[in-house]
């Protein structure tokens, strides 16, 4: 990882394009690894009227949702009588990365870029591998236009962190990284943080499904099952309840839905090795396995009653959805908040990605000498303290 990271660094554009052909059998050329803008406008020629609304509606969902959370602005009087408070600025140039391995992640373009338009971001930087073609897929490249996105390269993998950190002769090098990926772009994220930031490191998806007597077992194995099909083989999937009645309904469903899934094959390979029930004694301990595990999504298919506790007790889930009618897919593509969230474990410290990740925060601070004066003795006793005399008379020189 290290010695891939270094050859981007060192050899810029010609490392990429080796590097692309190496990992990706793409064969390109410095001066096409930025895909032409008039090339994404075609692709959204290209949609259908109904994936061309459909890809709209997401997309407003999201700026809604998103435009809520908002950093704003902020100053006070503090007890000295200054005046402080905060500002907040777009980060000036992002790279997002949208995974295209083995299906176009339409839902990702949009639960990132979308993101960095709501925020103001001057300049947002996409990229995205491609295969032996060399293009990006055309549903893909529709969805990041629609989105906002008008600097895309046809660069993945590690050497696409390592040309957003480093930067080449064709690609400027960005201030933070964003985006999901496989365990070798989330490896390389992580190395090359503090060159760059970077908001999380997202792994393959989890859904933690809690239910009572109240959940729908066909709806509860559907939705187990649609986390599972994503197609890393390391997809982690949980049913919790406090009844092994609904957890054997629940399990046969699975079992009758699976032989009808085009993707079986790999659903069944998170079945065997992913796929943990759970049974417990009440929502207590319903809500203490939740917040062991962190899960990426939680469901809740629980009464009333149980639903009031858990939403009170579980503190860590990255998301969680509520009642039989919300299916994860809802929140995977159009409800609005992004679906970039923390996987294994990381909800105990992370949360999912959100449009203040896209902004700076600055405080800002503004005394007069009636203010500076109440302020001046505990200056003094801190530079005291410290043995830092010069802080001392940075204060007291200004009140002479």
């Amino acid at each position: 990882m290290a010695g891939i990271l270094a050859e981007v660094r060192e050899g810029g554009d010609r490392a990429v394009v080796r590097l692309a052909a190496r990992f990706d059998g793409a064969r390109l050329k410095p001066r096409t690894l930025r895909v032409p803008e008039g090339e994404a406008r075609a692709a959204v020629r290209q949609l259908t009227p109904a994936q061309r609304r459909s890809l709209r509606t997401a997309r407003a969902n999201i700026l809604a949702f998103n435009r809520r959370g908002l950093a704003r602005d902020w100053s006070m009087r503090n007890p000295d009588g200054a005046r402080v408070g905060e500002k907040h600025d777009p980060i000036r140039r992002v790279g997002i990365y949208v995974p295209g391995g083995q299906v176009p992640l339409v839902s990702s373009a949009l639960m990132t870029v979308t993101l960095a338009v709501a925020a103001g971001c001057p300049e947002i930087a996409v990229f995205t591998p491609v295969g032996r073609s060399g293009k990006v897929a055309p549903s893909l490249l529709a969805a990041l236009h629609l989105a906002g996105a008008r600097e895309i390269y046809c660069v993945g993998g590690v050497q696409a962190i390592g040309a957003m950190a480093f930067g080449t002769k064709t690609i400027p090098a960005v201030d933070k990284v964003f985006g999901p990926g496989n365990a070798f772009v989330c490896e390389a994220k992580r190395q090359v943080f503090g060159i760059v930031g970077i908001d999380s490191l997202p792994g393959p998806s989890e859904l933690m499904v809690i239910a009572d007597g109240t959940a729908n077992a066909r709806f509860a194995a559907a939705d187990l099952l649609a986390q599972a099909e994503h197609g890393s083989g390391r997809e982690r999937i949980v049913l919790v309840s406090t009844s092994k009645g609904v957890i054997g309904r629940i399990q046969g469903e699975i079992q009758k839905q699976v032989r009808e899934l085009s993707r079986s094959s790999k659903i069944r390979q998170v079945l065997r090795d992913g796929f943990l029930s759970v049974q417990v004694s009440n929502a207590e301990e319903a809500a203490q396995v939740a917040n062991a595990v962190a899960p990426e999504h939680l469901e809740l298919l629980t009464s009333p009653k149980a639903t009031a506790s858990l939403l009170k007790s579980v503190t860590t889930a990255g998301a969680i959805l509520v009642g039989n009618e919300t299916p994860t897919a809802l929140g995977d593509f159009t409800a609005g908040p992004s679906h970039v969230l923390p996987t294994g474990g990381a909800g105990r410290f992370f949360s999912g990605l959100r449009v203040a990740d896209f902004q700076r925060r600055t405080s800002v601070l503004r005394y007069d000498v009636g203010s500076l004066r109440r302020a001046a003795p505990v200056v003094a006793e801190f530079s005291a303290m410290e043995c830092l005399d010069a802080h001392g008379r940075s204060v007291s020189i200004r009140l002479d």
